[in-house]
């Protein structure tokens, strides 16, 4: 069975989808089976693989309201190894939807179980809040990544963050545990980002990714053309930083 992570931080603009597209063609690159979910309604993730969202004729949304099974939504890339489940702006309202269902909390593990052992790695890219969609992709993952900048605000909200995950773990899934927080956005240039990595280094001893991602122009340009970094500039800090990520997360 392929191991699901689910890559979440309620504050927006952490990197979080740059680090679910990214980390995803990094292990499709090694020859990993990944698969991406796309579990944000903003569906950046999707249109980052060169997927246009808006001519998406099935998205994740139509199969977690069963409207259709889960097969018919996986999509190929580009990428002979990475396959995308892709989002767009119907999951919005998925989340009035599945308050009615029994068993709301467990739709998506229900939907992915299936087609779970086709792959290594399944990855899902929550948004940016802590509904009732970034519960049910905690109830159906293993363990979670969090991405963190290394800017002032860092710690803000993480706390929330860890207290969401800490009830998911004695409520709903005994066995989701924390897999890594990766830092984003560093400048080496900056005083600050140095004091937030030795912050977060020292409170989470062992619970932080070696590989720190920098801030990096290409990184934020490959999504506008459709393509993951290592696709856009290999030679690109971001893009050397991801394989690397990715060489850490297959040790680990």
């Amino acid at each position: 069975m392929g191991r699901v992570f689910s890559i979440v931080n309620q504050k927006g603009g952490v990197g979080k989808t740059t680090t679910a597209v990214n980390l995803s063609a990094s292990l499709a690159a090694a020859e990993r089976r990944v698969l991406l979910i796309d579990f944000d309604p903003q569906g950046n993730a999707t249109s980052g693989l060169g997927v246009e969202k808006e001519r998406v004729r099935f998205t994740i949304y139509h199969a977690l309201i069963g409207e259709v099974g889960i097969g018919e939504v996986v999509r190929h890339t580009v990428m002979p190894f990475l396959q995308l489940i892709p989002s767009n702006a119907d999951l919005i309202g998925a989340e009035v939807e599945l308050v009615g269902m029994e068993g709301r909390e467990y739709r998506l593990k229900e939907v992915i179980g299936s087609i779970q052992g086709r792959y290594d790695y399944i990855f899902i890219d929550c948004p940016p809040s802590l509904g009732l969609l970034t519960v049910n992709a905690l109830v159906a993952s293993d363990h979670i990544i969090i991405p963190l900048q290394c800017e002032y605000y860092a710690l803000e909200g993480l706390g929330q963050l860890l207290r969401t995950v800490e009830r998911i773990r004695k409520a709903l899934n005994p066995s989701l545990s924390i897999k890594g927080i990766l830092l984003t956005m560093f400048d080496p240039r900056t005083t600050i980002s140095h004091q937030v990595e030795r912050e977060i280094r020292d409170h989470f001893n062992g619970k932080v990714f070696k590989t720190v991602i920098p801030r990096n122009v290409r990184l934020s340009e490959a999504p506008s053309f459709g393509k993951p970094v290592l696709l856009y500039d290999i030679r690109s800090k971001g893009a050397l930083s991801y394989l690397q990520l990715a060489r850490e997360f297959i040790r680990s």
